[in-house]
C-alpha cells in the first residue's frame, strides 16, 4: 500500500508560498492571516499554534486575535478584522460559542478574505464553479490527488460525510474534476456496499476507524480526513492496519491531510493579498 505523505506535499506547496511572499514582500506588502480565536479549546489552540509556526517559515504574517468574551465579542472582532486594510486573510476557530452560528459568523468574513470558505457564499461561489475559497480541508483532499496523480475524472468516488467543512464541498470540488461522486451519510443504506464499488474513498466522519476493509475495494484510494485522539494517540476515520492489505494508497493520520491543509490557508492568504 502506497502512503500519500501529505508532509512532503505541504513542503512543494511551501516553496511556492515562500517565493510568491517574497514578491509581495518586494512590492511592499506582507501577507498577513488573522486567526480568531472564539474560546479557550485546546485543540483550537494547539492548532493556531501549529499555523502561526507554519506561517513563520513561509513568510506569512499570523496574527492570533483572542475573541473569548461571547458571541458579540466574536463578531465585533471579525468585522474589525475585515475592516482591516493590512489584514489579508481571516478563519475562525471553532468550535464556535453558544449563541452563534457558523453562518453566522461566516457571514461576518468577507469573501475577499474567507480563505477557510466559511461564508455561506463562499460555498455557492464554489458550486457555481465561481472564483472563491473552498474550505481548506476540502480543498487538501482534491490537492493529494492531483499531486499524488491519482486519476478523478472517471473515477467512483464515496464521500463518507456531508458536512459543510469536508463532505459537500469536497463533493463540489471532486464533480469539477470530473468524477462520478456518490455522497453517504448516517441513513445510507449498504454503506460498506456503495463504498466497495469506489475507486477513492473520502472518508469524513469523525468516527475513529469506522472504515475497515470491507469498505475498500482492492487498488483504491482512501483519504482519511478524520482525527480522534484514543488510548492509542491519534487516529482516523480509517482502520490504517485493517484496510493496509487490499488498498491501493492510504493517506496517514496525523501527517496526511492535516499538514495540506495548513499549507493551503497559507497559500490562500497569499492569493487574497495578490488580489488587494
Amino acid at each position: 500500500m502506497r502512503l500519500l505523505d501529505g508532509r512532503s506535499m505541504a513542503a512543494e506547496i511551501g516553496r511556492y508560498v515562500i517565493d510568491e511572499a517574497e514578491r509581495l514582500m518586494l512590492a511592499g506588502k506582507t501577507p498577513t492571516l488573522a486567526v480568531v480565536l472564539p474560546n479557550e479549546d485546546p485543540a483550537a489552540r494547539s492548532y493556531t499554534h501549529i499555523i502561526e509556526r507554519t506561517a513563520g517559515k513561509v513568510g506569512v504574517r499570523c496574527e492570533p486575535h483572542e475573541a473569548t468574551a461571547g458571541p458579540s465579542a466574536l463578531l465585533d472582532t471579525v468585522d474589525a478584522l475585515a475592516a482591516d486594510p493590512l489584514v489579508d486573510g481571516i478563519i475562525v476557530q471553532t468550535p464556535l460559542p453558544a449563541g452563534v452560528s457558523s453562518r453566522e459568523v461566516g457571514e461576518h468574513i468577507p469573501v475577499a478574505k474567507d480563505v477557510d470558505g466559511m461564508n455561506p457564499e463562499s460555498l455557492g461561489r464554489l458550486a457555481l464553479g465561481l472564483p472563491g475559497f473552498a474550505p481548506a480541508t476540502a480543498a487538501a483532499v482534491v490537492e493529494i490527488l492531483t499531486r499524488a496523480r491519482i486519476p478523478m475524472a472517471g473515477a467512483r468516488v464515496c464521500v463518507i460525510g456531508r458536512g459543510p467543512v469536508v463532505g459537500k464541498p469536497v463533493s463540489l470540488l471532486l464533480l469539477a474534476e470530473n468524477a462520478t461522486v456518490t455522497v453517504c451519510h448516517s441513513h445510507t443504506k449498504d454503506l460498506v456496499t456503495i463504498a466497495h464499488e469506489a475507486d477513492i474513498i473520502v472518508a469524513a466522519t469523525g468516527v475513529a476507524r469506522l472504515i475497515g476493509a470491507g469498505f475498500v475495494r482492492p487498488g483504491a484510494t482512501v483519504i482519511d480526513v478524520g482525527t480522534a485522539v484514543t488510548d492509542a494517540g491519534q487516529v482516523g476515520d480509517v482502520d490504517a492496519a485493517a484496510i493496509a492489505p487490499v488498498a491501493g494508497a492510504l493517506t496517514p493520520v496525523p501527517g496526511g491531510v492535516g499538514p495540506v491543509t495548513t499549507m493551503l490557508l497559507l497559500r490562500n492568504t497569499i492569493r487574497a493579498a495578490r488580489a488587494d
